[in-house]
C-alpha cells in the first residue's frame, strides 16, 4: 500500500479500533473519531465529533486536509437497537438511522470535495448479514445497514470518475464488537447457523480493507464476508 491518510469514523472500540491500531502500527497515519468512548490509545491521533453534526465532521476533516495528500475514509461510527417493530421506541429507533445512515453520509459529504479536489479517494462502508438475513427484532439496524447498498452504489457513479473508488463491506459475526453483548446461548445458536461454524476472526475485514484501498477499479461492489452464512 502507498502511504495514505486513513480516516476512520467510530474508531475507539470494536472494528474501529481494530483497523486504527492495525494501520498505525504498519507505519500509515491514522486518524480516528470517538463520541463517548474516549481511547485509551494514540490520543493525539483522536478527535471527539458527533457524526450526526455535519459541522463537527467538517472541521474535523479540514483540520487534517492541509496536512494530507490523498484519502481513505472508513466509516465504522455505527450503534445498534433491537426490539420487535409493534414494541419499538421510536427515539431509539430514529437513533440508528442517524448515526448509522445519516451519520455516514455526513462524513462522506464532508470529504468528497478533498478527494475530488485531489483526484483520489476511497470509501469504504459497513454493511451487515443481518441486512440481508431478515433477522426479527433488527429493524432499525437492518434498515440502516440495507440503506448503504444503494447510497455506496451512487456515490460510486457519481465520482468514479475523479478516482474515487466507493464500496461497503457486509459482514457476517465476528469476534469482536458487539458480538461481545450477544448471551452465550444465543451466540452458541449464531455459530451453529454459520456453516465455518466459527465467528470471524477480524483480520478478514483488514485485508479486505486493505484490498479496496488498493484497487482503483473495484467500484460500487458489496463483499460478503461471513463464513458462507446468507
Amino acid at each position: 500500500m502507498a502511504n495514505y491518510s486513513i480516516l476512520i469514523t467510530g474508531a475507539s472500540q470494536g472494528i474501529g479500533k481494530y483497523l486504527f491500531e492495525e494501520f498505525h502500527c504498519k507505519g500509515h497515519k491514522v486518524f480516528g473519531t470517538y463520541n463517548k468512548t474516549q481511547p485509551q490509545r494514540y490520543e493525539e491521533f483522536f478527535s471527539k465529533v458527533d457524526v450526526n453534526n455535519s459541522m463537527s465532521l467538517s472541521n474535523w476533516i479540514s483540520s487534517i486536509a492541509s496536512t494530507s495528500e490523498n484519502f481513505v475514509l472508513i466509516n465504522c461510527a455505527g450503534i445498534t437497537y433491537n426490539s420487535f417493530a409493534h414494541k419499538t421506541n421510536l427515539d431509539e429507533w430514529n437513533k440508528v438511522i442517524d448515526i448509522n445512515i445519516k451519520g455516514t453520509f455526513n462524513a462522506i459529504h464532508a470529504i468528497l470535495p478533498y478527494m475530488r479536489e485531489k483526484g483520489f479517494g476511497r470509501i469504504i462502508n459497513f454493511s451487515s448479514v443481518v441486512a440481508q438475513m431478515g433477522v426479527p427484532g433488527t429493524s432499525a439496524y437492518s434498515a440502516s445497514k440495507s440503506a448503504l447498498w444503494g447510497l455506496t452504489k451512487t456515490l460510486a457513479a457519481e465520482n468514479a470518475s475523479k478516482g474515487i473508488t466507493v464500496n461497503s463491506l457486509n459482514l457476517g459475526y465476528f469476534d469482536i464488537g458487539m458480538i461481545k453483548d450477544v448471551p452465550q446461548a444465543m451466540l452458541n445458536k449464531i455459530m451453529e447457523s454459520i456453516p465455518a461454524k466459527a465467528l470471524g476472526n477480524p483480520v478478514n475485514i483488514f485485508n479486505a480493507v486493505r484490498f479496496l484501498i488498493d484497487s482503483d477499479y473495484v467500484n460500487g461492489t458489496h463483499i460478503d464476508i461471513n463464513g458462507g452464512l446468507f
